[in-house]
């Protein structure tokens, strides 16, 4: 359907401001908004900027509205029909007072007026609007693309995920070999950090070596974990791995694999990672993702680090993996950043790799928050999981 206005009612959900008019592709949308928002025109330019890199080409119109006085709304949305007769009106967002002015001005006028469900992820016709009438939004979106809606934007963490598929054959392995060692896999971890330094520039080499037993944490000593060194030279992560005497020496594969040697939750998050690919339900995935929750990368700016993150359709999901006992603050944390960026169609989970303790899950299911533990991460039954999360 061709439509030249598209009214839409200003709301904190970043996805309802843009649904609409991605989906029908009017040339102009009007927001009715509170004056801070009428007044930012930095959002402004970053909603035009998430429109241009979705390709749509649309006039954007911000009027500003006592969101809580239901009359002054109902005089604005007038003299807006008054100036852009050919329009519809999307019902879906904003407060009580401006829906209640919506259904005023629907009653004295013809406006197309039409809403969607979030439940059903289905546009519905209200009033004079048979193009949404039961249609399903099949619009589709990129883990970036909620980021941006909502005026942030991603940066690579501590992995380039362009490079990601290179190592899909590697992740099983390393899993496995983490679960042989699970309890001793942080002294694992400390004992090859310290035989492989960086520079002072952050140069670094690949290979690795030093005495038998190093310092650990605290003035304690940390022996060199044969075992473990062994295995993982078995799947290929070390080189020419020598355990003679009082001295340990080997060799990196690879820079990546040298990063994820040397951080504790790396085999978890590319675990999880490969696991959410291996579903096959979603469009999008990425690990080790910076949200920039103001989308200037400036170096002050205020952001977070999510361990993976998907997208299906129109929901995200949004993952933080623990190789260790959740905290409180992490559970908070996760879901700030769903609330914040995917709204009420976002889905959050913690995947722990210890046993969740009661008072975890009590606080995650206050919070809306699936918990994955240990006794889910075999292969098969992590992917049942993931895809319950999306109601799949």
């Amino acid at each position: 359907m061709a439509m030249e206005t598209l009214i839409e009612l200003f709301d904190e959900r970043p996805l309802e401001n843009v649904l609409g008019a991605e989906m029908f592709r009017p040339q102009r949308v009007v927001y009715i908004c509170p004056e801070a928002v009428a007044r930012d025109q930095n959002l402004h330019k970053k909603l035009r900027s998430y429109f241009s890199r979705r390709g749509l080409k649309v006039e954007l119109v911000f009027f500003k509205a006592d969101v809580y006085d239901a009359m002054s709304v109902l005089e604005l949305l007038g003299s807006i029909l008054m100036r852009y007769p050919d329009c519809a009106l999307d019902i879906t967002g904003g407060t009580d007072a401006v829906l209640f002015s919506a259904g005023l001005l629907c009653a004295e006028s013809e406006i197309p007026v039409f809403t969607y469900s979030r439940k059903k992820n289905c546009f519905y016709n209200i009033k004079n609007a048979p193009f949404a009438e039961d249609l399903p939004c099949d619009l589709r979106y990129t883990v970036e693309d909620f980021f941006r809606m909502a005026g942030g934007s991603v940066r690579e963490g501590r992995v380039d995920n362009a490079i990601l598929s290179r190592y899909m054959n590697d992740f099983d392995p390393f899993f496995a070999v983490y679960r042989k060692h699970r309890r001793e896999w942080t002294k694992i971890v400390t004992y090859i950090q310290r035989l492989s330094p960086a520079g002072a520039d952050g140069s670094y080499s690949l290979e690795a070596g030093g005495p038998f037993t190093v310092k650990g944490e605290r003035g304690s000593r940390i022996d060199a974990p044969e075992e473990a060194l062994r295995d993982l030279e078995g799947i290929g992560f070390l080189e020419k791995l020598h355990i003679g005497g009082d001295a340990v020496s080997f060799r990196f594969r690879d820079g990546q694999i040298r990063a994820w040697l040397r951080d504790v939750g790396s085999v978890l998050e590319t675990y999880v990672y490969k696991a959410c690919l291996d579903t096959g339900i979603f469009d999008d995935v990425r690990t080790s993702v910076i949200v920039d929750w103001e989308g200037e990368k400036k170096a002050d700016a205020v952001s977070n680090e999510l361990d993976v993150m998907c997208a299906r359709g129109v929901v995200p999901l949004f993952i933080s993996c623990k190789t260790c006992d959740v905290k409180t603050e992490a559970l908070n944390e996760l879901a700030i950043l769903r609330d914040r960026f995917g709204g009420e169609m976002a889905r959050a989970a913690i995947v722990t790799a210890e046993r969740g303790n009661a008072r975890m899950r009590n606080r995650a299911a206050e919070l809306n928050i699936q918990v994955i533990d240990l006794s889910d991460l075999d292969s098969e039954k992590l992917q049942k999981r993931l895809k319950s999360c999306m109601g799949v």
